[in-house]
């Protein structure tokens, strides 16, 4: 898939343009909507196009210099900062954001729009193209509805209701439109991921991997049932809506032959080598040099995602007891020792190896923490080729739904539905059993099962970009992210404000209202 990313727009373009007669005056050197859905390696082109737009700046990131998207979300939430306040990821995190501030607010509305106007356009045309056979274009048409339903699920994620354009980019009928209510986009969200899971595989041969499948569809499915049954948007706590979650994310558990699991190493679970394994449920690929990324870059040497106090704090002792606890055995003057294991697996720290070296204070000089997740980069000297990775010369994979998320998603759905029964145990003793963590303690209340939910899921997840997502879909940002953040040594490094009435939505970006006067602002800005 990822060689296809590449290979395909360019024989697309190639087939687009074949003309046999000299007395053609068709123009070689631009396509119309006539000339290019023609041959089959158009349409593959037109398909490659719909996926491009997830490696975008405002999307999951990399395509730019020295970018990292995915990796800046993270530094929207309590575990990491980003001092240089790139793409403005640390004024929302201070609370400071407006609609003119651009970066990645303005930049993620226009990227998920220009995926679903491709999605549309493909969907729309596909039919169309002579010399495939029905079934290849229903399996295409159901990744591009996949994919419009991520874009849209992003869309009204951050910014609420959005215009629903379900029809090819037509400038005319579509740059006045209003905003739809956030719950219409919701439903044709829900209703592409059920089109999408009838019409996709469960898995691809070797040179399709990275295409969406129908356990994708079924997950996005269930993450997105979570976030509507969670508290920000589930304001009467429905039971039913967190049945329905759960039931969305067993039915993936529950999924034949797609050999999903969870993968035996954590820290390898991110490494180049072992993409694609059986707990990847769908990223997005990367290849250098066609279409490379930066984390390694990002995470070794500008430690713009730099984690902070609060997260490293976060990780229990190796018997399961959080360090606060007298009795977990927590030594201040060695506070990394017997940790659980997650922690050394996702970030580097004073007295760590990292590199062949003993990291020192001002290795990571910003807050003294790095961050391994989605990099090469470790305790062993890197190899030659991979020394001195530049922006752009990356080519680990995001993972943008993993397995060990499924299996959380049920556990909290399930709790918050009927309580911690032993089907909550069994999915969350798996997640620990792989780093050998002790079992979750038994016979808890629902609240307290509610407490260890959220912690499993903020060291499992953490610098994966879920976080900031989790305490607002919880409505526990307002704590979260009113208050100091601090650096390895507790040196306060920022004041964050989150203001409650305002904060749980990004603005619409005021270039979006300038070119569309329609589009209704949220509250507060």
């Amino acid at each position: 898939m990822k060689t296809r990313y590449i290979a395909l727009a360019f024989a697309g373009m190639m087939a687009a343009s074949c003309n046999k007669s000299l007395l053609d005056t068709a123009p070689h050197d631009k396509y119309t909507e006539e000339t290019f859905w023609t041959t089959p390696e158009a349409a593959n082109a037109g398909l490659t196009g719909c996926y491009s737009v997830l490696r975008n700046d405002g999307i999951y990131g990399g395509k730019g210099s020295n970018n990292a998207t995915a990796l800046w979300d993270e530094t929207l939430s309590p575990n990491a900062w980003t001092q240089t306040d790139v793409m403005k990821f640390n004024a929302i995190a201070s609370g400071s954001q407006m609609a003119s501030s651009g970066g990645i607010i303005s930049s993620r509305y226009s990227d998920c729009y220009s995926g679903i106007g491709r999605c549309n356009t493909f969907i729309k045309k596909v039919d169309e193209v002579p010399g495939m056979d029905d079934k290849q274009k229903q399996v295409m048409k159901g990744q591009a509805y996949f994919l419009r339903a991520l874009y849209y699920f992003q869309l009204q994620n951050y910014y609420g209701g959005v215009p629903l354009i379900l029809d090819p980019p037509n400038k005319e009928t579509q740059s006045l439109l209003p905003r739809n209510k956030r719950e219409e986009v919701v439903a044709q969200v829900l209703k592409d991921l059920d089109e999408a899971t009838a019409l996709l595989p469960l898995t691809y041969g070797a040179s399709d991997k990275g295409r969406a499948t129908k356990g994708a569809a079924m997950s996005l499915k269930a993450r997105v049932l979570l976030f509507e049954a969670s508290p920000l948007l589930n304001v009467a706590n429905d039971a039913n809506k967190w049945a329905a979650a759960a039931a969305a994310a067993k039915a993936v558990m529950d999924l034949g032959g797609t050999g999903y699991g969870l993968f035996d190493n954590y820290r390898n679970l991110f490494l180049k080598q072992n993409e694609n394994n059986k707990e990847v449920i769908f990223d997005v690929q990367y290849l250098f040099p066609n279409q490379g990324n930066s984390f390694d870059l990002i995470c070794s040497q500008y430690n713009s995602n730099a984690p902070l106090l609060g997260l490293a704090q976060a990780y229990y002792m190796k018997n399961g007891l959080p360090i606060t606890d007298p009795a977990s055995g927590y030594d201040p003057q060695k506070p990394y020792l017997n940790r659980d294991p997650r922690l050394q697996g996702t970030i580097t720290f004073p007295t760590d190896i990292y590199q062949g070296k003993v990291v020192d204070t001002k290795r990571f000089a910003i807050t003294g923490y790095g961050v391994k997740k989605f990099s090469v980069y470790d305790s062993i000297v890197p190899a030659a080729i991979d020394a001195d990775l530049k922006g752009g010369q990356s080519e680990i994979n995001f993972i943008v739904l993993r397995y060990a998320d499924i299996l959380m998603m049920y556990a909290e759905a399930q709790n918050e539905a009927v309580g911690p029964d032993a089907t909550v145990y069994a999915a969350l003793n798996l997640i620990r059993d792989r780093v050998r963590m002790p079992h979750i303690t038994p016979n808890l209340s629902k609240d307290d099962m509610r407490k260890e939910i959220r912690h499993e899921r903020r060291v499992e997840f953490a610098c994966e970009g879920l976080y900031y997502n989790d305490i607002r879909r919880w409505k526990t940002a307002e704590t979260e992210l009113n208050g100091p953040i601090y650096n390895y040594a507790g040196k306060e490094m920022e004041k964050r404000v989150f203001n409650s009435k305002r904060d749980y939505w990004w603005p619409i970006p005021q270039g979006e209202k300038d070119l569309n006067p329609n589009l209704e602002q949220n509250p507060g800005y």
